[in-house]
């Protein structure tokens, strides 16, 4: 299966029956509440919305819809709603978390508390899905917005969340950008020492059908013919499916250049915990909102 943007992927999820519960946390925000009525009027989702009442239902009003008070449930603060929210999704009331209006970090204290939380006990880790117009179908980033600077054992958490992910979305045999700034490898670069010691796990059969090409360079990555022009010969290279990034640093610092630079589209969800979360910037658009709330749709079987 091959998305070439996301429409395709939008239509793939579409055909939903509503049985999905999105669970906002933080939900007096015009533009997440926007993006949620519009997946539940396309029958994709139901919802509960946690937050301020009074809110929620104005926003509702001027966006034209009719919020029922049943889908609601009252936090004046947003430690409060944060709680709630996570709380429903432990007692299996939602089949998916999205944050709203609220600081990433207020929010995401809940998800990982040990005693209160949805982790599973093993690695949280962000991937970013673009549309990028010069590149022939969606792309995969990971990880620009949870693990700072991971170890060897880190990224293999990163790629077994990615490709759970994208084999949920029926892609098979994902190919994986292990990305350096160079293609060899560096003793005094770890990121190049990883990516290799990624790349022979691979062939081992660790992460079962993929393939994880690394080192490799961002040119080599994207164009197939620097590829030729320097000898480089890998099935990745023009055709790669998800980019494994060194650090957040690097992901954060080119997926926002691609969306600001380059017109770039994106959706992002937090993996690895008991459910998909849905974690935007509060000032992410509604066109983000929706995607990464289909994104999450999709993978949940």
């Amino acid at each position: 299966m091959v998305y070439r943007d996301f429409d395709e992927l939008v239509n793939g999820v579409s055909c939903g029956d509503g049985s999905k519960t999105a669970v906002v946390a933080g939900a007096h925000d015009e533009h997440t509440l926007e993006a949620v009525l519009k997946a539940h009027e396309n029958g994709v989702i139901d919802y509960i919305l946690v937050g301020k009442k009074s809110g929620i239902s104005e926003i509702g009003k001027a966006l034209s819809y009719d919020i029922k008070e049943t889908n609601i449930v009252e936090a004046s603060e947003d430690d409060e709603a944060a709680f709630k929210a996570v709380e429903l999704i432990r007692k299996g009331k939602g089949s998916f978390l999205m944050k709203g209006k609220m600081e990433t970090g207020t929010f995401l204290k809940e998800v990982v508390n040990k005693e209160t939380g949805i982790g599973k006990g093993g690695i949280m880790s962000h991937m970013c899905i673009m549309e990028i117009p010069t590149y022939h179908k969606l792309m995969g980033f990971t990880d620009g917005g949870m693990i700072i600077d991971p170890t060897l054992t880190e990224k293999i958490g990163i790629i077994e969340n990615a490709l759970e992910l994208f084999r949920n979305l029926r892609i098979d045999n994902p190919k994986i950008a292990a990305v350096t700034a160079i293609e060899t490898v560096n003793p005094k670069m770890r990121e190049t020492v990883d990516a290799a010691e990624l790349k022979k796990m691979c062939l081992k059969g660790k992460f079962g059908d993929c393939y994880i090409e690394g080192p490799i360079s961002c040119d080599l990555t994207f164009s197939k013919e620097a590829a030729m022009i320097k000898k480089f010969e890998s099935p990745v290279t023009g055709d790669a499916d998800i980019m494994l990034v060194p650090n957040i640093t690097t992901g954060n610092i080119m997926t926002k250049a691609l969306i600001y630079l380059a017109g770039a589209k994106m959706a992002g969800c937090i993996l690895g915990a008991k459910v998909p979360i849905v974690l935007p910037s509060r000032g992410s658009s509604f066109e983000e909102k929706y995607y990464s709330i289909m994104l999450c749709t999709a993978q949940i079987i």
